[in-house]
């Protein structure tokens, strides 16, 4: 079985490894020239700086899973319990959960929260019951604005504000009023309702860049996966005989030494703005002429697991109705914004620490892992995450130096008395899909009308917030969306290939104007391999794509190992302040950097 998965990302990650364990013959196609899509590293002034922050929560099982497969589950602990510093220009507190059984758990935390009136906090357990007794699966919830319930529900708008916009802007990446309430439920039930260990927050202790890309690199070296880096794809379309030929952009070059340079940009320019847009053009050729002369590659099955606007361009024709394929673009984008502060001193005593009344929303401390202190140098580095952040995005590095560091010295004292030594901007215009109401019809299923042609990306119908999780989440769904459809396709009861069903659909794609041509093919990973079903990936405790909540169950997971009581091994949630940011890098200086490095042109795969 020839399987060819397009993108590099942690979903095609995540498919990749699971048909290689499966025992197919997996290429991998990434546009960049390094594994792990968004959640990126570079160098900078010997540094290591990744282009946003990730954090991940006990309850995200597929993404931890993934890491354990990874072997870099020592390299992103979790903390015993949940703790969370929070801060304000006026005070500071501490939100812990006890030794107590859910939902007891966060009572205090929430009954002494500093923030709030008494009559304030008295009215928060109206909501958290109401959010209990919610079904986010149901479509009419996704069709209601979380405000409007939580103001429903007794939520002033103080209290919408120093709380709930805690979890829900950096969970989903939009103003806490706005977003759907099916997805807020998904947090709010999962991390803060479900098992008392739930939402206990995990923080990378190495860059994303080696977390993720590079470990993968090895990971799929190893099961004999082929990985081919700066290559793009043109276009995609069956060959007539139940297969799939892949047609790369004729400027795309196996490079597959490119990964040992992870993050590297060049050092000693003057960088005002490098900005990185992983839009529509990212990873996929950008005309129909890129797939005139480019080398084609056959396959058996073909996972596409690139953003939205990628995946409409590269779909073939028939795979899903085109009102479904045109759909997508409602999904649209929200931007993240991260800014990179370092001190000539120590100014935050906390890993990080969440931020209310105030500019900044999270603030982790990114000292040891950037590698600053091993170099001998006595600063600190903080970096700011902004999430929901269109009233950033296009402002200069100079206007958010001017708003951002006298409010990081409101919230830290020592900032007061400490030298900025340097300032820059990471950003992204498109790191998440918006996820407001309506969304959740938009986003598709694994499964396509193709047989062996599946989807993959945080972006699809996995019932999850645009995360981490989500991505890994949708990489097993389309591992587990093949082996049903080629299983089914086997069947005696099932429908022959030659009925008109798929003839038409094979029709259709075949018309497309830029479909490779079979006389152009070439094997994209050595002899052609065994012919057969795809083996369902499975673990102990994994997940599977048809789970009434999450599109997932606890059966499935090719390496979702075991966890402990109290793991919610069926539940998934990210509390990801940035989400999956792209690099885009400046600094004060006025110049623009002319960024030669084609994935910080290209970050989403």
């Amino acid at each position: 079985m020839r399987a060819v998965v397009v993108g590099g990302g942690l979903a095609g990650i995540t498919a990749a490894i699971a048909l290689a364990q499966a025992g197919a013959e997996v290429t991998l196609l990434e546009a960049k020239p390094r594994l792990g899509g968004a959640t990126m590293s570079f160098t900078r002034d010997g540094l290591a700086i990744d282009t946003g922050q990730h954090v991940f929560l006990r309850c995200c099982t597929a993404y931890r899973g993934l890491l354990d497969r990874l072997g870099m589950t020592a390299h992103a602990p979790l903390q015993p319990r949940f703790d969370i510093t929070v801060v304000s220009p006026e005070k500071r507190a501490r939100m812990r959960r006890r030794r107590a059984p859910a939902p007891f758990h966060m009572l205090p935390a929430l009954l002494g929260y500093p923030f709030l009136s008494f009559s304030e906090r008295s009215r928060i357990s109206r909501a958290a019951l109401a959010f209990k007794r919610l079904k986010e699966a149901d479509p009419k919830t996704d069709e209601i604005r979380l405000g409007d319930w939580l103001a429903a529900h007794g939520q002033d708008d103080r209290t919408r504000r120093v709380l709930w916009d805690l979890f829900s802007i950096s969970s989903l990446n939009v103003p806490g009023d706005d977003a759907s309430l099916a997805l807020a439920a998904v947090v709010v039930k999962t991390g803060l309702l479900g098992d008392a260990g739930a939402a206990d927050i995990g923080v990378p202790a190495l860059s994303l860049g080696e977390l993720h890309g590079a470990a993968a690199a090895r990971t799929l070296d190893k099961l004999g996966a082929s990985v081919r880096l700066s290559t793009k794809v043109a276009a995609i379309g069956p060959n007539g005989a139940g297969g799939f030929l892949i047609r790369l952009s004729r400027s795309a070059q196996p490079t597959g030494d490119e990964s040992a340079a992870d993050g590297d940009r060049p050092e000693g320019r003057d960088s005002a703005e490098a900005d990185v847009d992983g839009g529509a053009d990212a990873g996929i050729g950008s005309a129909a002429g890129d797939a005139e002369n480019g080398e084609v590659l056959a396959a058996d099955v073909v996972v596409l697991a690139v953003p939205h606007e990628q995946a409409a361009r590269l779909i073939p024709a028939g795979a899903l109705p085109a009102e479904s394929v045109d759909g997508w673009a409602g999904l649209g984008a929200a931007p993240i914004v991260n800014l990179h502060v370092r001190y000539d001193r120590k100014v935050m005593d906390v890993p990080f620490a969440a931020a209310v009344d105030s500019p900044v929303q999270w603030v982790f401390d990114r000292t040891r892992i950037s590698g600053m202190h091993a170099r001998g140098d006595d600063g600190q580095y903080l970096a700011v995450s902004l999430s929901a952040a269109d009233p950033y995005v296009n402002m200069s590095v100079a206007e958010l130096r001017e708003m951002f560091v006298p409010a990081l010295a409101d919230l830290f004292p020592e900032a007061r008395a400490a030298t900025v030594t340097e300032f820059f901007v990471t950003r992204e215009r498109r790191a998440t899909f918006r996820q407001v109401p309506g969304t959740a019809r938009l986003r598709p299923k694994s499964a396509t009308a193709l047989p062996g042609l599946a989807l993959a990306g945080s972006w699809t119908d996995t019932g999850w917030p645009d995360t981490m999780e989500g991505a890994v989440r949708s990489g097993l769904n389309a591992v587990i969306a093949l082996h049903d459809q080629l299983e089914g396709a086997t069947s005696p009861a099932a429908t022959p290939s030659g009925a008109p069903a798929n003839e038409a659909a094979n029709e259709a794609a075949n018309e497309a104007a830029a479909a490779p041509r079979a006389s152009d093919v070439a094997a994209p990973n050595g002899p052609r391999g065994p012919q057969g079903p795809i083996e369902r990936p499975r673990g102990p405790q994994g997940h599977n794509a048809s789970s009434s909540a999450s599109g997932t169950k606890a059966e499935n997971s090719g390496f979702v190992p075991v966890r402990g009581a109290g793991s919610g091994a069926s539940a998934v949630l990210e509390a990801d302040p940035v989400f999956e940011v792209n690099a885009v890098v400046e600094e004060e200086a006025v110049s623009e950097v002319n960024v030669t490095d084609e994935d910080e042109r290209e970050v989403r795969s």
